[in-house]
This record gives C-alpha cells, sequence and structure tokens, in this order.
C-alpha cells in the first residue's frame, strides 16, 4: 500500500471531478459521444472519477484495474457487436484509461488507445480538459469508423452522457 496515494483519495474532495467537468463540458462531451456514434457501430462509455472509494483506494487497486472493474458493472462489454470502449479518468492519480470490448480489440492495438490515453494526460496536465476530452472522443471516433463503420442497425446500446463518479 502506498501511504501518499493513499491519504490522496482519502483527501480529495468528491466534487473535484465536478470541477474540472462541469455541466457544460459534460454536457458537450455528451453531443460529442452522439454525434460520434452515429458514424460507427462502436459504444463510448466516458466515466470521470475524483477520489477511489475507500476501500479501493486501501487496497492499492490501479487506474487500469479500477477502469476493468467500471467496463464490467457499466454493461460496456455487454453491447451486440462487442464494440464498447471506455475512456476512464482518475482525476486524482492523473490517468488516464481507455479499454477496448474484444470485437475492437481484435482490430485496433492497444497502442491506438494508448497513445489517445497519453495525449489526454498532457492536455489535463496543461489545464485543457475540454480538448483534451473532445479530442479523445474525436480520435476514437477516427478508429471506430475505420473499423467499424455505420451501418443499417446502429442501436445506441450505452449511455452518451458521461458519468461522474
Amino acid at each position: 500500500m502506498n501511504i501518499t496515494r493513499l491519504m490522496k483519495h482519502l483527501l480529495t474532495p468528491p466534487w473535484l471531478a465536478r470541477r474540472r467537468f462541469g455541466r457544460a463540458l459534460i454536457d458537450e462531451i455528451g453531443r460529442a459521444v452522439a454525434a460520434s456514434e452515429s458514424r460507427h457501430r462502436g459504444e463510448l462509455r466516458f466515466i470521470v472519477e475524483g477520489p477511489l472509494p475507500i476501500a479501493q483506494a486501501w487496497r492499492g487497486v490501479s487506474a487500469r484495474q479500477r477502469a476493468a472493474e467500471l467496463f464490467a458493472s457499466q454493461g460496456v462489454w455487454d453491447t451486440e457487436e462487442n464494440s464498447g470502449i471506455l475512456i476512464y479518468l482518475q482525476l486524482v492519480d492523473r490517468r488516464v484509461e481507455i479499454l477496448a470490448d474484444r470485437g475492437i480489440a481484435a482490430r485496433v492495438p492497444q497502442a491506438e488507445w494508448d497513445a489517445i490515453c497519453r495525449a489526454m494526460e498532457a492536455a489535463f496536465k496543461a489545464g485543457d480538459y475540454r480538448g483534451g476530452a473532445l479530442t479523445a472522443v474525436a480520435r476514437a471516433s477516427e478508429l471506430l469508423v475505420e473499423h467499424f463503420p455505420a451501418g443499417a442497425n446502429n442501436a445506441n446500446e450505452l449511455p452518451d452522457r458521461p458519468l461522474l463518479l
């Protein structure tokens, strides 16, 4: 257990996520996700989390492990074509993780998603939360259009509005 990390999660107020990602930005990201999904058969889920739940911070759960947990609990894995993508922001640790379901992972290497994550982290470090988030949605959309273009049946299976935890 990393005591410094644990203390950061314990002492960071839960409203941190709402301060960085206010209603206007959440709405804008939701519109960007909806517009993106009209162009491909993938499903994007965007989740922003301030501090980890205490039990997870105590156990030393990494941002990647937390993203995997949310990938399952939010049903990102449960799309008809296995084409769900989770964009997860862990604000206290300043980490971004993108998890792709097996249908996407078979076509898009993880290195592509990791490059988007690092670009988002760089934008956030510079204080550009809006630009980092919207650029990530746009880049993910490009990859999904290339590998999962929209078809006749393009159901919206996951909420477009980002989830703040």
